[in-house]
């Protein structure tokens, strides 16, 4: 069975986006593939974060995994800073990393825009540290949104070049991209994916949001010009918000617009607000459900797995480099 990896930064609060575009396909290629689903808290840090809240929102993420459908029998979950092995392989992959290479990514130049006077060095490292997070499990397929597509290629020249070097060492990766709902994006801005650092709170729908807030949300998302409902890229709003209903039923698009037909903006938003909060109430029981004792066995539970294939990469990285075993 090939191999799986993926994984979310426990910062801010888990949305719509993040479900639809990642863990919906999660949950659906876990009886797939082997499938591997970090919580990235060491990418976290890059920027400074407060960290009683981070340690927090890597429990909450890590109870949204499994209230969304990832099944911990059968998916391996687990905190990324307990598996030490992330932050060594990244200082051998720093060696063969090229500066050239790193200040090319383009969420790198985005983010120095950005703050151009106060750049931490993770910023830069940050696709060194993705790429050996990746390459520790001999990951075969990495789902990944357009955005993260240019960090991958750098995790496969990085594997290349290692093995070239120094010897097999580690699986090339391909990635693993959806053809539908692989980018949500902003119900205020339709421009930009939905994020959790969305300057205006009414462009992202949380996973925890309550039913009042959803309907406020969807009510106020902004549309395009027409009156008719139909899917068209050149409406990017209403592409979004037929996107999401789409994904949240499992209606096919000419089914909906039919439904729609006829319909106004207001009933597609009120629709779309109710589908939501059907879909949501489930997963915030689940979330609630899950007792700290639960979760904590859980965890240790990953996290012995993923150690138990980390390690070994890393040792074999390792000796091919010449860091260990040069002692008789």
């Amino acid at each position: 069975m090939k191999r799986i990896f993926s994984g979310v930064q426990p910062t801010g609060s888990t949305h719509l986006g993040n479900y639809l575009g990642a863990l919906r396909n999660w949950v659906a290629l876990q009886h797939e593939y082997e499938s591997i689903f970090c919580i990235v808290n060491l990418h976290a840090v890059t920027l400074p974060q407060d960290p009683k809240v981070l340690a927090e929102k890597a429990r909450e993420l890590a109870r949204i995994y499994l209230a969304v459908g990832i099944d911990p029998q059968v998916s391996t979950i687990f905190i990324q800073s307990d598996v030490p092995a992330h932050a060594e392989l990244t200082w051998l992959l720093n060696c063969i990393a090229r500066l050239s290479e790193l200040e090319r990514m383009t969420q790198f130049k985005d983010k120095v825009r950005k703050q151009r006077d106060n750049v931490g060095v993770g910023l830069l490292d940050y696709p060194v540290l993705m790429a050996a997070d990746i390459l520790l499990y001999q990951t075969d397929l990495v789902p990944v949104g357009e955005d993260q597509k240019q960090h991958l290629e750098l995790t496969r020249d990085l594997a290349i070049r290692f093995n070239r070097d120094y010897g097999e060492t580690f699986r090339v990766p391909e990635p693993y991209i959806p053809k539908v709902g692989a980018r949500i994006m902003s119900l205020s801005d339709p421009t930009r994916k939905m994020s959790k650092s969305d300057d205006d709170p009414n462009g992202c729908v949380l996973l925890l949001d309550d039913g009042d807030t959803v309907s406020r949300k969807f009510k106020r998302a902004v549309t395009d010009s027409g009156a008719d409902i139909r899917f068209d890229e050149t409406r990017p709003a209403l592409a979004n918000l037929l996107t999401i209903y789409h994904l949240l039923t499992g209606k096919e698009m000419h089914e909906i617009e039919d439904h729609f037909a006829g319909s106004g903006y207001a009933r597609l938003k009120q629709e779309l607000a109710e589908v939501t909060i059907e879909f949501l109430k489930p997963v915030q029981e689940r979330v609630q459900s899950i007792t700290d004792e639960d979760l904590n066995q859980l965890l240790e539970q990953g996290r012995n797995r993923a150690r138990s294939i980390a390690d070994p990469t890393l040792r074999s990285a390792m000796e091919r480099m010449g860091l260990v075993g040069a002692r008789n």
